[in-house]
């Protein structure tokens, strides 16, 4: 037992220090705009656009639930019109940033690594280190920058969408009106609540991105090693989006 706990933690150091080193190698490789600059346009695409349908269909869904519960809690206890308050919180400071950021864990995170996996082991990694390209700067930076860059874009639109359906449900399923709807929305809002979101979810962005490249591009083992990344990525990924999700809670809603 005792050797179990000794090679587990011996493991878990190495994997802190290869974690540093990715980390110091990607900074360093951040002035090579000139390689990275162009394939993260490409990647933005992938990252933000590609993403926008299950994005805005988790959004929909969760601003009607969410307008539902609150008519189902409130009804008899407080006035009504606080569906527009829960919805509109609830959607900028939590069910925006975190549905989305794990939906787009499994979709982007996991695309990622199965990626840079399958390029790992076919080889391509190396052939890039022949023909003098940083795997830095050529693979990893461009999907970092693009995620970072684009998860605040693609939460907005679904904080917008989930506010939009739920005041569409309070109109049709909750006979509220627009006003008292919207004097509910602008109750508490502050302007903290968007910020918070939007740059919550920067940091989404780019654990998921880090995560997706460190897991693809340490894979090992062929087909079934690419299929163990994947898990892997998508497994961090969310652990560690509900970790920073509590975490940010803690150090900016004080």
């Amino acid at each position: 037992m005792i050797e179990r706990i000794g090679r587990r933690a011996v493991a878990g150091i190495n994997a802190v220090g290869r974690f540093g080193h990715f980390v110091t190698d990607m900074a360093h490789a951040v002035p090579d705009v000139a390689t990275w600059g162009r394939p993260t346009i490409v990647q933005m695409r992938r990252v933000g656009v590609d993403s926008l349908p299950v994005a805005l269909f988790i959004a929909a869904f969760t601003g009607v639930v969410l307008a539902l519960q609150a008519s189902y809690t409130f009804t008899g206890t407080v006035p009504l019109y606080f569906v527009g308050t829960l919805v509109g919180k609830t959607m900028m400071l939590e069910m925006g940033p975190v549905l989305v950021g794990l939906a787009l864990a499994g979709r982007v995170g996991a695309s990622m690594a199965a990626e840079l996996g399958t390029m790992k082991v076919t080889e391509q990694v190396d052939a890039l280190e022949t023909l003098a390209y940083d795997p830095q700067s050529f693979l990893v930076l461009p999907r970092v920058v693009a995620g970072t860059a684009m998860f605040p874009v693609i939460v907005a639109l679904a904080i917008l969408t989930g506010i939009f359906t739920g005041w569409i449900a309070s109109l049709v399923l909750l006979d509220l009106s627009t006003q008292e709807f919207l004097k509910g929305l602008k109750q508490f809002y502050r302007f903290k609540d968007t910020w918070y979101g939007l740059f919550k979810s920067a940091t989404f962005g780019f654990t998921i991105t880090l995560v997706g490249c460190i897991v693809g591009l340490g894979t090992r083992g062929g087909a079934e090693g690419v299929g163990k990344s994947t898990m892997r990525a998508v497994v961090y990924s969310a652990v560690l989006l509900l970790v920073l999700d509590a975490f940010w809670a803690r150090v900016l809603l004080r």
